[in-house]
């Protein structure tokens, strides 16, 4: 084994052409596939972090309140006494914090649009002033009553800044209309489809536009160690609040303003909690997912079958420019295993070789493209929920680049090699005169 890697190795040294073009082309292939992981391995963790601030926890425990049978309110009541019992049964939990929810309209001197109205704690939500990118004004304004955050893409659309005055309008559960003005404390930079319609004001003023009391939530959100486990938790959480007592509604994978026609149409009256986790309410993002790592998928299998093919070639090319090599190894009593051996460690060393410089130059590559803050268009912004790129190489995402493009160089060596050891010595000798 010693000599055929010495013999692989001055092989290599002696093609320095052939090996250069093709070291390169494998090294760039190989980048390119770490930063398309990167990319997506960065938009999945930014768009879970995003969505897990803004919108949802990683598990939720919420629910519908009928005070008659078709009459139907996102709400939980007398919630301290159900947050307590979820903290105690939850192991791994980091944070928990409850949230308002309500819908409605959101009116300035000049537009209006319709929003969804998030009540929020700002001082128990030590993520949100890590998500949202302030660009004036202060979060801090969110402690005091009847203030609002919006994004950058609201105030343009409602032409309002900070130190403005809102309306907010919405009907409460028992039909009648109500307004509650709002002045607008800070404005944030666009997390994409997170931005657009979301205004964030302090719990108290949702319970005061929807007149509900003291004790009503709209939603106690848990932040645990291991949001993979998040629909087994949730599994658990459901089948503990129903056997203590608790009236609980079977599971669906759907947000939770999307089941308020199926629970209207329900024959109950009172409180049924929903226990829901991030995927069943950011649905959409499963799909924003799947679609782009499709993507990705293709581009990084048609990489993979240029390489190949680019291996095939040079490889045979090889053959045939030393085939009174090959003849003579096997005149001097070189098996053909040794033969085949021999080519496809050359495509080995080669190949790994390669991959580590192309991880290298995708790690500066990213490392630099997050320093310096690439821009990104709106449209993009839906996907990457950010202003600018976020590629995020782990070791894993380095791992798979070497693996798969190491394994695909060898595997595309396997043909030729195998051609090149089933060379009779006689013949190698002769055509190669």
């Amino acid at each position: 084994m010693g000599m055929l890697f010495r013999m692989a190795t001055r092989n290599l040294g002696v093609h320095k052409i052939r090996t250069s073009l093709l070291g390169t082309a494998i090294a760039l292939v190989t980048a390119l596939l770490a930063l398309l992981s990167g990319l997506f391995t960065g938009m999945q963790t930014t768009m879970l972090r995003t969505a897990t601030t803004l919108m949802t926890g990683h598990v939720n425990v919420a629910g519908f309140y009928k005070p008659t049978s078709g009459t139907v309110a996102p709400v939980v009541t007398k919630a301290a006494a159900l947050r307590a019992f979820v903290e105690k049964k939850t192991p791994g939990v980091k944070l928990i914090v409850t949230r308002g929810r309500g819908w409605g309209k959101v009116v300035s001197d000049k537009s209006s649009q319709q929003a969804a109205l998030v009540g929020i704690d700002i001082g128990a939500e030590v993520g949100f002033r890590d998500v949202v990118q302030v660009k004036t004004g202060s979060l801090e304004g969110l402690r005091e009553p009847h203030s609002c955050v919006i994004f950058q893409s609201t105030a343009k659309r409602l032409e309002v800044k900070v130190g403005d005055t809102v309306t907010l309008s919405a009907p409460t559960f028992r039909g009648v209309n109500n307004t509650v003005d709002v002045k607008i404390v800070a404005i944030g930079g666009d997390l994409g489809m997170f931005s657009g319609f979301n205004v964030y004001v302090p719990e108290a003023t949702i319970r005061e536009l929807y007149q509900l009391d003291p004790l009503t939530v709209g939603a106690i959100q848990l932040y645990v160690n291991e949001p993979d486990r998040a629909e087994e938790i949730a599994a658990t959480l459901r089948a503990d609040i129903e056997k203590a007592g608790w009236r609980v509604l079977p599971p669906v994978s759907q947000p939770f303003w999307r089941k308020f026609d199926t629970v209207k149409r329900e024959d109950w009256t009172g409180q049924k909690i929903d226990v829901t986790t991030w995927t069943d309410e950011m649905q959409f993002m499963k799909w924003t997912l799947a679609t782009v790592g499709t993507l990705i998928t293709i581009i990084v299998g048609v990489l993979l079958v240029i390489i190949s093919v680019g291996m095939m070639n040079a490889l045979s090319m090889a053959i045939r420019e030393r085939t009174r090599e090959i003849g003579t190894l096997r005149a001097i009593g070189m098996q053909r295993g040794g033969i085949l051996g021999l080519f496809v460690l050359e495509a080995a060393l080669l190949g790994l070789g390669a991959t580590i410089v192309g991880v290298v130059l995708a790690i500066g590559t990213a490392a630099l493209v997050n320093g310096i803050g690439v821009g990104v268009g709106e449209d993009f912004q839906m996907f990457v929920m950010r202003e600018t790129l976020w590629l995020e190489m782990d070791g894993g995402t380095v791992a798979l680049s070497v693996g798969v493009i190491a394994a695909a160089t060898i595997v595309a060596s396997l043909g030729p090699a195998w051609r090149a050891s089933r060379l009779p010595p006689v013949v190698a000798m002769q055509s190669a005169k």
